[in-house]
């Protein structure tokens, strides 16, 4: 089957896809709406599927739509990361590796593993976002990431998990608050008091979210913040309580008046994994940094 498409065709049926409009789609993608629609049909006819179901409200994708949407988003990533490589080649950079990480990973132990990486590594560029732990999974997956810090062992197909840290999640709360003197509590039984919560951002916000919903009961964030330290002052000054990991509390208990609480519920205690879809297959560069994670994990 020879090739009748291209890019601009890939990158429309991301935009379709993504705004679930045929017209958006178009606009995001410079195309007038006809052109578009061409180019949609020229695509069903090549694939001999349909690929959109047209109705009143808009589009949505048939499976085969789905299908080449995921694949379509792959080739834009790779070559999104194609010309930041190239970009970065031109700047004398030898290496660039892409990692995701949960909050926890991204705030308390990434910080010290990559500074002992790059002063090894000065040619090579590190690119670290936080992600959801589901998603840093599905993104090492289709290869829009090279090595990812999660929480548990996300369903994801062609990901191989190798083990890092434990991750306990504990409530803090103001001194003397009428949780405080709890040896450990339920989440089910916080959830009358008012919450400090880290900003939507964050990947332990949705995380926190998705239990109360579990429960079928609100959440009440009294206030977001944008890291874990004004998460913990804000405690401190009796706005409310929070959730957050046992290492981050540790070490804002020494300088800071709340009290910690233990919690009882299974998800809080977390088994924090090193994904990467192919080992051998990564630069070698990027091997390193997987083998320094290992040993920082072993060393914990």
């Amino acid at each position: 089957m020879s090739m009748h498409f291209d890019l601009v065709d890939m990158q429309l049926m991301v935009n379709i896809g993504t705004s679930r409009s045929l017209t958006r789609g178009a606009e995001k993608s410079h195309l007038s709406l006809p052109a578009a629609s061409t180019r949609v049909k020229n695509l069903e006819a090549h694939f001999g599927a349909q690929l959109l179901y047209r109705t009143s409200q808009g589009v949505t994708m048939t499976p085969a739509g789905e299908s080449l949407l995921r694949h379509a988003r792959t080739v834009i990533g790779q070559i999104e990361h194609l010309r930041g490589d190239m970009q970065a080649f031109a700047l004398g950079v030898r290496g660039r590796v892409r990692v995701l990480a949960n909050t926890s990973a991204m705030t308390e132990f990434m910080p010290a593993v990559l500074g002992r990486y790059l002063s090894a590594h000065p040619d090579v560029h590190i690119e670290l976002r936080e992600r959801l732990s589901y998603l840093v999974a599905k993104e090492v997956s289709e290869g829009a990431a090279d090595i990812g810090i999660v929480a548990g062992q996300p369903p994801a197909a062609d990901v191989v998990y190798l083990p890092y840290r434990s991750d306990r999640l504990v409530l803090i709360t103001p001194p003397k608050h009428s949780l405080a003197d709890q040896g450990e509590i339920a989440f089910a039984d916080t959830l009358s008091f008012d919450y400090v919560g880290l900003s939507e951002t964050s990947a332990i916000h949705p995380f926190l979210r998705q239990a109360a919903d579990a429960l079928g009961r609100p959440l009440k964030f009294r206030v977001e913040v944008g890291n874990f330290e004004a998460l913990c002052r804000m405690v401190e000054a009796r706005v409310g309580v929070g959730v957050i990991p046992a290492s981050v509390a540790e070490r804002f208990a020494r300088t800071m008046a709340f009290e910690r609480v233990a919690l009882t519920d299974a998800w809080a205690e977390r088994e924090l994994h090193i994904c990467v879809r192919d080992y051998a297959a990564l630069p070698a560069f990027a091997q390193a940094l997987v083998d320094l994670l290992v040993k920082d994990g072993q060393g914990a």
